[in-house]
C-alpha cells in the first residue's frame, strides 16, 4: 500500500512538472490518466501489479 501511494505521488509530481514545463499538455495527460484508471480495472491489472512490485523491489535492493 505504501509503495503504491509513493508511486502515485511521484508520478503525479512528474506529470505536474511536465505540464508546467510545456512538454505535455493537459489534454494528453488527462487521457493517459483515464487510460491508466481504466486499465487498472481490466484483466491486465493482475499481470501489471506484480511486474511493478518486482521493479520496486529491484530498485529498493540497489
Amino acid at each position: 500500500m505504501a509503495t503504491s501511494i509513493s508511486a502515485v505521488v511521484l508520478l503525479g509530481i512528474v506529470v505536474f512538472v511536465l505540464i508546467q514545463g510545456g512538454f505535455v499538455r493537459l489534454g494528453p495527460a488527462l487521457a493517459c490518466a483515464a487510460f491508466g484508471s481504466f486499465l487498472a480495472s481490466t484483466g491486465a491489472a493482475p499481470v501489471i501489479t506484480p511486474a511493478i512490485n518486482a521493479i520496486n523491489d529491484w530498485i529498493s535492493s540497489i
